[in-house]
C-alpha cells in the first residue's frame, strides 16, 4: 500500500528560497542542463552519511558530479548474476554511458557502517550476521578489509578499516571489465580519499607507496 505525507514545512520553505534565489538567478543554466543532458567529468562514490557533503568539499557545480551514495561508500565485486545491483548499475552507467574521466571513492572518519562491520566481524554484533540484515549483508563486502586489519592494536583497527573501505572498493572496481578496459586505455582514472569530518581534511591514496597521505 502506498503511503506518503506532505513535505515538512522547513523543507518547503527551503525549496521556496532556493527557487527564488539560486534557481531564479541561474535559470538559463538550469534550462541548458535540462536540454543538453548531463555531462559530468567525474563519478563520486560516497557514504550515505549526512555529514559527508562531497559537492561542498570539492566546490562542485550542478551537473559536474555523477554521485552515488551507499552505506560505507562500498563497491561490490563484479557479479553479473541477473539480480538487482544498484551500485554496479550506477558504475556501469557512469563509465559506459556518461564516459566519465574520473571515478572517486570518498571514505570518511567516524563511519557507522565501518564500525558496524568491525563489530560484526569481531563477533560483537550477531544481529548483523542474520540473513535478514540488509546492512550486514552489504558490509560483507568489507570482510576482506577486516581480515587485513584484525591484527592491528585495537584502537587502530577502526581507522584502518575506514581506509580499507576505500581500498576494497578500488580493488572491486577493477573487477568490472568495462572499468578495467577504460583504465588500461587511459580513458578513466580511479581515485581514493578519506575525509576527516572533524578536521576538514582529505587523505589521498597513493598507489606507488600503497599509503594515504594528507592532501595539502
Amino acid at each position: 500500500m502506498k503511503q506518503a505525507r506532505p513535505l515538512p514545512n522547513y523543507l518547503v520553505q527551503r525549496y521556496q528560497g532556493w527557487r527564488a534565489t539560486t534557481y531564479g538567478e541561474n535559470r538559463s543554466w538550469y534550462r541548458r542542463l535540462a536540454e543538453g543532458g548531463q555531462h559530468p567529468r567525474a563519478m563520486v562514490i560516497a557514504c550515505c552519511d549526512s555529514r559527508v557533503h562531497v559537492t561542498s568539499i570539492f566546490g562542485a557545480d550542478t551537473g559536474e558530479f555523477f554521485i552515488h551514495r551507499n552505506i560505507a561508500n562500498l563497491v561490490p565485486p563484479y557479479l553479473p548474476d541477473g539480480e538487482q545491483h544498484g551500485t554496479s548499475a550506477a558504475v556501469e552507467y557512469a563509465v559506459n554511458a556518461l564516459k566519465v574521466a574520473h571515478l572517486v571513492v570518498v571514505g570518511h572518519t567516524n563511519c557507522g557502517g565501518v564500525a558496524g562491520c568491525h563489530a560484526m566481524c569481531s563477533g560483537q554484533a550477531p544481529e548483523l550476521e542474520e540473513k535478514t540484515s540488509f546492512v550486514g549483508r552489504w558490509m560483507d563486502i568489507l570482510r576482506p578489509g577486516y581480515e587485513r586489519v584484525r591484527e592491528l592494536p585495537q584502537p587502530d583497527q577502526i581507522a584502518a578499516l575506514e581506509r580499507q573501505a576505500v581500498l576494497v572498493s578500488l580493488e572491486n572496481l577493477m573487477s568490472f571489465p568495462f572499468v578495467r578496459e577504460n583504465v588500461e586505455a587511459g580513458n578513466l582514472s580511479l581515485h581514493g580519499v578519506v575525509h576527516d569530518i572533524a578536521e576538514g581534511t582529505l587523505l589521498e591514496y597513493h598507489q606507488e607507496s600503497d599509503n594515504f597521505a594528507l592532501l595539502s
